[in-house]
């Protein structure tokens, strides 16, 4: 069994630095005697510089850091994969930030670093609540008790509460029993487990720390290790033998806690925090008698609600959200917008999410954190205004270097042909004159613009007299998904419908609702169809009636003789997962020729999954449970097109992508010549493939074929189509998407305001 991967932070810090080092990391204010303080959670903001972050499947050992560092071996060499490298993580109060970075980069790996406070820079008092991708069943720091109710794992999830509300209770308890030496022996072990926790923290920070902080770290470490003994004694100790005066003052010491922990409980309204869960919870689809079912009940998608819930209902310092839209449906997606909007107006909580969903992030976010190339850059707008000024600043840039081009070769025959004069000649003037330029393209060619924005000036913008020359004008690299290419549908010979519907009425059970109503749909070669729809409004069953998987009593299913048709799942990462868990040295190219047989060969196949964006020794040398979810989506394209189907169903495809592939596959899926029918709760994506719109606020690839390339060659019309499935029926939205979400927006105003 291989073990977890490790990961390795480490930071840059100052002794300027503004974030607390204590152990304990708490800001305290008020009075009190022995431990009864008031302590008050604040947070500015979050900023850490120098950091690195590395994953490696070698455990760490602690003695590694605490050892003395000889001179000019303070940094530690880390073996692994390093995803940031002196980067500068910097987050303030109350903002919400959307993390953009391809798959691969690192972008969960930070977001668990962060929240796990394996970054040395985050005060260990900083509150953050984390809803990860990926969760473990079993119960965990970030899991939910799995025998416990959805209401009562929702209420439980605040640890902080939670642990205030045990040690009141415990306190208060003490009290209530007839012996006097009760509150003692209470107030003990209160502080008995507060020094454990202090010594955790302490030989935490002890081993995230080295050099003159290392050593203040240590120091602070012995003490700890000094406190918990003293308090162990204590803890030890035979009361009948404690003399009068110290029985009362850890008596009196333990009335002022209660008092305390009362105190900051009741600021906390826990009646509130109740309505406040059964309100997120409702918002996120959960109905009130499913209030009372147990976790362990629940499906993968609805743990995920689950958990969703429970990190919006505390009021941490930071709040992480990775993917939080993948297993809502628009209804949801629509809801926990707006709440978040609400959130961003009452409350000082950070948020930084991470999501495919373009438009989710436009609402929601006011600044952009852009990983890339290791690095962590910044940008104060949504999505929309990143996206714009990228693309104004790219063709500046590159407008600038091809004149500047220019007027260097330019330049520089003017100078050759000055020297060839001047030698021949033997005129000084024109040798002077042609050095004279020599430098002038050397020093003035480059960047014309300064950090600030004014004009370039070489003496103030380079630093140091080494510098000779301006810095060279970089254009950036647009940030695209790899590219992706379907391959062309097989012809049909003849004329046809490729699948039609008639009249499908469906029911799992005589005795359970219609689930489909008397549902009419036809589908051509060439046809752009989207399918919408509430979770269990019945979007899987018409895809199941559609695909043969499920066979309707009443109506008619018809398809063409010859049809082809590609489904992929949205189960079908999953799927390919338990493949590659079954099967621990399979690969992408090893799966793919299985599954074709003789159809292909390898280098067929080869070619084949390069055109998905899988390419050389991915597809050969990494087995398919390595795989990222990026990849996973690439490869299930794959096993479903390799036979040029003319209909390609997509039942929520863009589950597991970053929105730069997005993007790529809603170019390739324009350019197809067979029918599309799409599921999805991505409007983006609906917009974009099925009603052939170029969103004003995305920009999409310059080969991507839709409206306006239709009114311009009239053989490329298609028929665009949006339904929703409500009720059993089919409803086609004459104004598409954009219809669908008002809806929406009004019955989530109405929920919020209820």
């Amino acid at each position: 069994m291989t073990s977890a991967p490790t990961i390795l932070a480490t930071c840059k810090q100052t002794r300027f630095h503004l974030l607390d080092d204590a152990p304990s990391s708490e800001v305290r204010t008020g009075q009190g005697t022995h431990s009864g303080w008031i302590v008050i959670l604040t947070f500015a903001k979050i900023d850490v510089e120098g950091l690195s972050i590395t994953v490696t499947s070698k455990p760490l050992d602690p003695d590694d850091a605490s050892k003395p560092k000889g001179k000019g071996k303070s940094k530690v060499m880390l073996s692994g994969q390093e995803l940031i490298t002196d980067g500068h993580l910097r987050l303030k109060g109350g903002i919400h930030y959307g993390l953009l970075g391809r798959n691969g980069t690192g972008k969960s790996t930070l977001l668990r670093a962060m929240a796990e406070k394996l970054i040395p820079g985050i005060p260990h008092a900083t509150r953050v609540a984390i809803l990860q991708q990926t969760q473990d069943d079993s119960e965990g720091s970030y899991g939910l008790s799995l025998e416990k109710t959805v209401l009562d794992a929702v209420l439980s999830s605040d640890t902080t509460r939670n642990e205030m509300v045990k040690t009141a209770n415990f306190l208060s308890k003490a009290f209530e029993d007839n012996d006097p030496l009760g509150p003692v022996r209470a107030i003990r072990k209160v502080k008995h487990e507060q020094a454990q926790k202090r010594l955790f923290l302490a030989d935490k920070n002890a081993n995230l720390k080295s050099g003159a902080r290392g050593l203040v770290a240590r120091k602070d470490l012995k003490a700890a290790e000094l406190n918990l003994e003293s308090m162990q004694r204590l803890l030890e100790q035979d009361l009948e033998a404690v003399d009068a005066e110290t029985i009362q003052a850890d008596t009196q010491e333990a009335v002022e806690e209660l008092h305390n922990l009362q105190s900051r409980l009741e600021d906390m309204k826990l009646a509130d925090v109740e309505k406040e869960a059964r309100r997120v919870l409702a918002g996120l689809g959960f109905k009130e008698d499913s209030l009372g079912k147990k976790v362990s009940t629940l499906s993968g998608g609805w743990r995920m609600r689950c958990m969703l819930a429970s990190v919006l209902v505390q009021v941490p310092d930071v709040m992480i959200l990775d993917e939080p839209t993948n297993f809502l449906d628009l209804l949801g997606v629509v809801w926990l917008e707006t709440y978040l909007k609400l959130l961003r107006e009452s409350s000082e909580t950070t948020v930084l999410l991470v999501s495919h969903d373009r438009d989710f992030i436009n609402a929601v976010c006011e600044e952009i954190v852009i990983l890339r190339d290791q690095k962590l850059n910044y940008f104060r707008g949504n999505l929309a205004a990143y996206e714009q000024d990228f693309e104004e600043q790219r063709l500046y840039l590159s407008r600038m270097k091809e004149a500047q081009e220019r007027q260097k070769v330019h330049m520089e025959a003017s100078i050759r042909e000055n020297m060839k004069v001047g030698k021949r000649t033997g005129d000084e003037n024109k040798l002077r004159q042609a050095k004279s330029r020599q430098k002038r393209v050397e020093d003035r060619v480059g960047l014309q613009v300064g950090a600030n924005g004014s004009r370039f000036k070489l003496s103030r913008d380079m630093p140091g007299y080494h510098f000779t020359s301006r810095p060279e004008i970089e254009v950036p690299v647009e940030e695209r998904g790899a590219t992706m290419r379907l391959p062309d549908p097989t012809e049909l010979r003849f004329p046809g419908p490729l699948v039609s519907l008639e009249g499908i009425t469906f029911q799992y059970k005589k005795t359970e609702r219609i689930i489909l109503d008397n549902v009419n749909l036809t589908v051509h070669m060439g046809d752009r169809v989207g399918i919408m729809g509430l979770n269990g409004s019945g979007k899987s069953t018409l895809i199941g009636v559609l695909t043969g998987n499920l066979s309707s009593p009443k109506g008619k299913v018809t398809t063409h003789s010859r049809l082809k048709t590609g489904y992929y799942s949205q189960h079908s990462v999953e799927e390919l997962q338990d493949l590659g868990r079954s099967q621990a040295g399979l690969t992408a190219l090893g799966l793919l020729m299985a599954e074709t047989g003789s159809s292909l060969g390898e280098g067929e196949v080869r070619a084949l999954l390069s055109s998905m964006g899988l390419a050389g020794r991915t597809v050969s040398d990494v087995p398919v449970a390595k795989l990222s979810g990026g990849q996973l989506v690439r490869l299930a394209l794959a096993r479903i097109v390799w036979n040029a189907p003319q209909l390609l169903i997509l039942d929520e495809i863009t589950t597991h992508l970053d929105y730069h592939t997005v993007t790529a596959l809603a170019t390739a899926l324009s350019s197809f010549e067979g029918a599309l029918l799409v599921v999805s709760h991505d409007r983006f994506l609906v917009r974009s493939v099925v009603e052939g719109k170029r969103d004003m606020e995305h920009k999409l690839d310059e080969e991507f074929e839709g409206l306006e390339e239709e009114e311009t060659e009239p053989s490329k019309s298609r028929r665009r189509s949006v339904y929703v499935v409500k009720a059993g029926k089919l409803n086609e939205q004459a104004n598409g998407v954009d219809q669908f979400e008002q809806s929406l927006v009004k019955r989530v105003q109405k929920m919020l305001s209820a």
